[in-house]
């Protein structure tokens, strides 16, 4: 099986910037970079013709910011944000990017990063279920600026917070909160095995303990599910269900 090999664009309006990360760009054997772009807008536009996996994208900078770029891009298209102010890293998050890069950043730190868009990339294109017999296990999560490797058996179920989720594991009396989107983290769940029911809530299936009418309860806690998911439930329940 051949390496993988991500295409990528480096973005920034600072051409000691521009030059000093193409040039870590270039020293990375599983980075190609088709394009170094001086402004948010020219890469938008290079953009349109020739999509890439990843973005090196500075986030202060004239006409079009980084941070307004990221948000038109593309979900299957990453970002790694470089800048120098830290107070970006909170929104940073929230348009679900990689790393956050703090300028001046050496090449270890880039190449860290790097290899986390990687890894990212290399479990996206594992096949799902129904393209073999691959089961996705496990994800990374960061929670206290930490990556936590969280074994999907073990989640009873996902509460959305705003920003946050909160997973709750087996045997855990405080669940792992991480900043992002519950619809970020349903769109990596395997969908025979978790099920969106409420708004703020996500289930494993595996364990729902009683089904009683349009509520499931689950370690002890009632969710009810609400109008826009119940068809999906009710499916999963007859799917389940003997007799009538």
């Amino acid at each position: 099986m051949a390496a993988q090999i991500l295409s990528c664009i480096v973005v920034d309006d600072e051409p000691m910037a521009l030059n000093l990360v193409e040039s870590y760009v270039e020293k990375t054997p599983f980075l190609e970079l088709k394009k170094k772009c001086s402004s948010a807008i020219e890469a938008l536009e290079f953009l349109r013709h020739e999509p890439v996996d990843l973005l090196f994208l500075d986030i202060q900078m004239p006409d079009l910011t980084g941070m307004q770029l990221s948000k038109m891009l593309p979900k299957e298209c990453k970002v790694i944000f470089t800048t120098a102010f830290d107070q970006y890293a909170l929104e940073g998050f929230k348009v679900s990017a990689l790393d956050y890069l703090l300028k001046p950043f050496d090449y270890s730190e880039f190449l860290m990063a790097a290899q986390k868009a990687l890894d990212w990339f290399s479990l996206k294109n594992v096949p799902k279920v129904n393209e073999g017999n691959f089961q996705k296990e496990f994800l990374f999560v960061k929670s206290e600026y930490r990556q936590l490797k969280i074994q999907l058996s073990e989640i009873l179920f996902i509460e959305g917070l705003k920003d946050y989720v909160k997973i709750w594991l087996k045997g855990n009396p405080k669940p792992i909160l991480t900043l992002m989107s519950l619809k970020s983290l349903e769109e990596e769940l395997p969908e025979t095995d978790f099920l969106r029911v409420h708004r703020s809530y996500i289930v494993s299936l595996n364990n729902v303990e009683v089904i009683e009418r349009s509520q499931i309860l689950i370690n002890d806690l009632r969710i009810t599910v609400s109008d826009q998911y119940k068809p999906k439930f009710l499916e999963f329940v007859q799917r389940n269900s003997l007799g009538g």
